[in-house]
């Protein structure tokens, strides 16, 4: 496995947020990205806000050699259960496909499948879910590595 990191997620709030965070942690953010920036995403989808879509989709700050500080806000209407408590997620950013669904797969067993393993128009293999006790996961192997 490569890394495991806590994700954190936010009503609106990301951005000042990690700029808190990098405040007090230093170093410079891999990337912060916003989801106007996201390519259209078919006929049956509503367009964004503006505010939506000034929101961010995606941030990375390292911590240390071994650990990144993710997150991303919410768009409300693609979201029912945000609420303050629940809004982390354990990352796990994986070597392999093959060990992205095995850890999926297991992990997910009983629990409640978010978004199922696919391949992103961001370059990764990705998927999320809830596991039967609760905690929110996500999964991720990227087949070009990059600094996450």
């Amino acid at each position: 496995m490569a890394t495991v990191n806590v994700y954190l997620t936010f009503d609106g709030q990301c951005e000042a947020a990690f700029l808190f965070y990098q405040s007090v942690f230093g170093g410079e953010f891999n990337y912060m990205g916003k989801f106007n920036e996201m390519p259209p995403m078919g006929d049956d989808c509503q367009p964004l806000s503006e505010e939506d879509g000034n929101r961010v989709m995606h941030v990375t700050l390292p911590i240390s050699k071994e650990t990144c500080l993710m997150g991303s806000d919410i768009v409300a209407t693609w979201t029912t259960d945000f609420q303050m408590g629940n809004n982390y997620s354990v990352s796990i950013n994986t070597e392999s496909k093959e060990e992205a669904n095995r850890l999926f797969e297991g992990l997910s067993a009983g629990g409640q499948i978010k978004m199922p393993l696919e391949d992103t128009f961001w370059g990764a293999y990705f998927g999320m879910f809830t596991d039967k006790f609760g905690i929110h996961w996500m999964v991720n192997f990227d087949e070009v590595p990059q600094n996450q």
